[in-house]
């Protein structure tokens, strides 16, 4: 089974000054060699926006080069509507890009891997599973 890595791992895993003994990195290690993890074009997006440094931009955009993105279709921004109309009914804010992370996931039968506790509150009322 895929593994939808969100931003925040990513970000974790790629910061200078992590931690020495993060758990993330090995997992996401593992996820990797096992050729589990997915990309998705939001998230490559994060991860490139906000570096002004061409050089550090261009390095990035070659290392995330070897995770093809999945394609995004009309019915997945459709259930991403839905998922957050049914969370905020309930009282749960989220963004609509972590809608689209869970809307891809059901979909397509993935986890989500991340640290965001916001997917935890989702987990409750939408049918997304959490890589642990």
């Amino acid at each position: 089974m895929k593994v939808i890595v969100d931003t925040c791992i990513w970000s974790l895993v790629l910061r200078r000054n992590r931690p020495r003994d993060c758990p993330e990195v090995s997992e996401l290690s593992n996820l990797i060699d096992d050729y589990k993890v997915q990309m998705l074009g939001p998230i490559r997006q994060e991860l490139l926006s906000g570096i002004s440094d061409q050089k550090n931009f261009k390095r990035l955009e070659d290392h995330l080069a070897g995770f093809p993105d999945l394609a995004i279709t009309r019915e997945d921004y459709i259930d991403a509507a839905r998922f957050f109309n049914i969370c905020r009914a309930d009282g749960i804010q989220g963004s609509n890009p972590d809608f689209l992370i869970c809307a891809l996931s059901v979909r397509h039968d993935m986890a989500i891997y991340t640290i965001d506790n916001d997917f935890a509150l989702f987990a409750e009322h939408l049918p997304i599973v959490l890589h642990r």
